[in-house]
């Protein structure tokens, strides 16, 4: 018998996306043979092989509104003319074709909202290009059956708005097999530095880079290691060299999600430090969150409601004040000088591991699609 086929759309290049990654395989696990579209940027890095098949296309535009108009209408040719039984649409900007498509086809359809897409940064400070995905957000969200999220807060935002039940599926990674474990040497980290790391594919503004730079000015034997792509790399890298940080602070770009593991598995401290400055921040819960659980290391977070929840809950490290580039300093500092309370974070992490397991988010996500 000929598998169920399912088409899973995402608008990123899919090197580090490892929700989507997880979804594909959810899939799998459910009879479906997967075909993930995104796309390819000038940048983009090689992507490993997996089980399932990939498509990524290249357009012309690569950002502002003709990039957006491009890609839905790429995209729903792309859909339209391949039979699929199950549609999966990741975050707002792939759900019309999917949507379409689904109609079209009498097919079964998934979105997968990610944050709350019309509070981002970049949506709020444009009010007209806000306008325009919140209406295409009021008109889809009321008539997709199946929706998930990613933790209870946007859930129950979303819920109170269009009175919908959605699905919680956190981002909880599976902890990634590291049979050769790089060491400092290799991966060209100081021996004798504690290492503190800010990760991530949204190293944007109001996350708090900014002021983690400027903190490193305050701390001695430490080095700042930022990983990961967003659009205050550039700003961060002209502040190292303005500060005269260049031992403090190393800036490796995007890389691979394997690569970036060996680098959390070697740091001491892990930051998270999004700001208070819009819904989709106050709610988030980043996925950095669980590497840094998962690399067994610390964490110093911003005091938001869902990051708190679990720092809190599991004792696993501590939140900062405010933004000031002094305070965090003197929160990085303080996370270090006291020995006893370290150790007890490094052994409440093990309860962490533990407890928060991506095969209880697998269970909630296979029933959502069992059920589509």
């Amino acid at each position: 018998m000929e598998k169920k086929k399912a088409i899973v759309s995402v608008i990123n290049d899919l090197v580090t996306d490892q929700r989507v990654d997880r979804a594909c395989k959810a899939l799998e696990k459910s009879g479906y043979q997967v075909l993930l579209v995104g796309r390819v940027l000038p940048k983009s890095l090689a992507i490993n092989q997996r089980h399932y098949e990939i498509k990524r296309m290249k357009l012309i535009w690569l950002k502002g509104p003709l990039f957006y108009l491009e890609y839905q209408i790429r995209l729903f040719l792309f859909l339209l003319f391949r039979k699929a039984d199950l549609f999966y649409a990741n975050d707002l900007d792939t759900l019309l074709p999917n949507y379409i498509c689904s109609k079209i086809q009498s097919s079964k359809l998934i979105y997968d909202s990610h944050e709350l897409f019309t509070e981002v940064p970049e949506l709020i400070n444009n009010p007209k290009k806000r306008k325009v995905w919140k209406r295409l957000e009021s008109w889809l969200f009321p008539r997709v059956k199946n929706i998930i999220t990613v933790n209870d807060s946007i859930a129950k935002l979303y819920e109170e708005e269009y009175h919908k039940k959605l699905t919680v599926v956190r981002n909880i990674p599976i902890p990634p097999s590291l049979n050769n474990m790089l060491s400092r040497d290799v991966l060209s980290l100081p021996k004798d530095k504690k290492i503190i790391i800010l990760q991530g594919a949204g190293i944007n503004v109001h996350r708090g880079s900014e002021e983690a730079v400027e903190a490193m000015q305050y701390l001695d034997g430490m080095l700042l290691l930022i990983v990961g792509s967003g659009d205050v790399i550039e700003k961060l890298k002209a502040m190292r060299i303005a500060l005269k940080l260049e031992d403090k602070v190393m800036i490796t770009g995007k890389v691979a999600y394997e690569q970036l593991a060996q680098y959390t598995q070697l740091a001491d401290l892990g930051l998270s430090l999004d700001k208070d400055t819009n819904l989709n921040y106050r709610y988030s819960l980043p996925n950095k969150l669980f590497d840094y659980i998962f690399a067994g290391i610390p964490v110093l977070v911003s005091p938001l409601l869902e990051i708190e929840k679990i720092v809190n809950k599991y004792q696993i490290g501590s939140s900062i004040t405010n933004h000031e580039p002094k305070e965090i300093a003197r929160s990085i500092q303080q996370s270090f000088d006291n020995e006893e309370i370290y150790k007890k974070w490094k052994i409440n992490l093990k309860r962490a591991q533990d407890e928060l397991k991506w095969e209880n988010e697998e269970k909630k996500l296979l029933e959502c699609i069992a059920n589509a």
